[in-house]
């Protein structure tokens, strides 16, 4: 007989509000305990403190207590104006009250004698008790040590902070300065200890690359997600985790099958894309990528489908030129509501803003097929890992709109060869299509494979196709040269 295990109670969470740590954290911050949140300059630990009082006031109705030992209140209201959160109306409507034991510039500081927080804490418990106040943020600690020299005094002085917050029952949360992104927790080495779960924050530095990214160090006596999770601030909405160990693998499969925009290409590929599918177009520049793209969606809207494409490398002018020299009216595609296109510059937003803005307009426009062109432009800004990171969030959350969804990656030669874009996601999609040069008798002629078809018979020739002003032909398999992919090509009608 099996014995049941004994139950325990678990620590109770209250949910931040922040979009995506929630899910990190496993429900939220422990409830009536401190949090400390540390990073470096620039790694967004003001706005974290903010937000975790802001969503507590606009989802949940909760009342909090801001003690600021940096910044005047009056920069904090002014400075976070941008994401969206107006300080001053919840301070009319008595759900937002300052702290202020931020330095007075007029006056020189003299440390005279044991210093104590005697008097701050008489000043947040009246403050607590004034709004019945739930949640608190204290911003930064690193400003008390800078202003006193005995570290010991302002240890003890944190734990009898900590300890009357407990008290007073409120979920709080305590900022902290590091001096570099991996190593001591905070810059003196105690603050760490006076609080029951730790977040770190980074921006760090990469290959001429910043990437903003949180980790939960230490939750006392209560789960978490391990590891670091990227992370953006979007104007209008604050910090938005990404966390890529919240996907599950739970994506329906479909047997429907969608047209390619191509009858060619659709027999190659048994019938067509299945319709909650994510299809990989690969090839060197000029082989017709952007040609499958447009007849993609082109064929999509022949059937009155929504359609959306996310342009990377040409402008829309540039895309609608394109299409009108092969014979497809976008102009007209998009008057009629069947077709969106969003085009932005790879360096104008990190990789994580780029994939906000994807989520979104997909979102609200709610299409039947995306198409993005191209990724591989995508990882000029971003570090391996993260193109990485940022490929898996994509992919799955297209596959979750049950949707079919086209992408294109370049190679990095003209004849052969796989492109760091290829190796992120070949895994991830359903159909890989590949598209080569192949140079015969000194002329440069075009071919097209379909490499891979998840739960599908597919043609497995290798076919040469032509380009004219009415889109693409797929002609006759190459049957006299071999080596084609690997752009080692060797004719099979010479005799050895």
């Amino acid at each position: 007989m099996f014995t049941h295990l004994p139950s325990f109670p678990q620590i109770e969470k209250i949910e931040t509000g922040i979009s995506g740590f929630d899910l990190i954290s496993n429900g939220g911050l422990p409830k009536g305990r401190t949090t400390l949140v540390s990073g470096t300059a620039g790694s967004a630990k003001t706005v974290f403190a903010v937000q975790f009082l802001a969503e507590g006031i606009r989802r949940y109705d909760e009342a909090g207590v801001f003690v600021t030992f940096e910044e005047v209140p009056e920069d904090i209201r002014r400075n976070v104006k941008s994401l969206g959160w107006d300080i001053e109306a919840w301070e009319a409507k008595g759900k937002w009250v300052f702290v202020d034991g931020s330095p007075d510039t007029d006056e020189d500081h003299i440390e005279a004698g044991r210093y104590d927080l005697g008097a701050l804490l008489v000043r947040i418990e009246h403050a607590v008790t004034k709004v019945g106040a739930t949640r608190l943020s204290m911003d930064s600690l690193g400003a008390i040590f800078a202003q006193f020299r005995d570290a010991a005094i302002v240890r003890s002085e944190l734990f009898r902070i900590a300890s009357t917050l407990r008290q007073l029952k409120v979920t709080s949360l305590m900022t902290s300065e590091r001096t570099q992104e991996y190593g001591e927790i905070a810059r003196f080495g105690v603050e760490e200890f006076v609080a029951d779960n730790v977040v770190i924050l980074r921006n760090v530095l990469e290959e001429e690359k910043r990437r903003r990214t949180m980790e939960i160090l230490k939750y006392r006596g209560t789960s978490h997600q391990k590891g670091e999770f990227p992370f953006t601030i979007v104007s209008g909405r604050g910090i938005l985790a990404i966390p890529l160990s919240s996907m599950e693998l739970k994506q329906k499969s479909s047997v429907v099958r969608v047209t390619s925009g191509n009858p060619e290409l659709d027999d190659m590929c048994g019938g067509g894309f299945f319709r909650d599918s994510i299809i990989l177009v690969s090839g060197a520049t000029g082989t017709g990528k952007t040609l499958i793209t447009t007849e993609f969606l082109n064929g999509g809207a022949a059937l009155g489908e929504r359609c959306l494409l996310f342009a990377f490398e040409e402008s829309r002018e540039q895309l609608f030129r394109n299409a009108i020299g092969w014979g497809f009216d976008f102009e007209a595609m998009e008057a009629s509501g069947l077709l969106k296109v969003v085009c932005s510059y790879p360096e104008s937003a990190s990789l994580e803003d780029h994939l906000i803005e994807v989520k979104d307009v997909i979102e609200h426009f709610k299409p039947n097929r995306i198409a993005v062109d191209s990724l591989s432009a995508l990882e000029r800004v971003a570090t391996q890992k993260g193109f990485r990171e940022f490929v898996i969030s994509l992919t799955s959350f297209v596959k979750h709109q049950e949707v079919v969804g086209l992408f294109t990656a370049t190679t990095p030669t003209l004849m052969g060869g796989t492109s760091v874009t290829e190796s992120h996601i070949s895994t991830l999609t359903d159909s890989i299509i590949l598209l080569r040069y192949v140079e015969i008798h000194g002329t440069m002629r075009r071919c097209l494979t379909v490499l891979k078809m998840r739960g599908s018979i597919h043609d497995k020739d290798i076919r040469e196709f032509n380009i004219d002003g009415a889109g693409m032909h797929i002609g006759n398999p190459f049957r006299e040269v071999t080596g084609i992919l690997g752009g080692q090509l060797r004719d099979l009608s010479i005799s050895l």
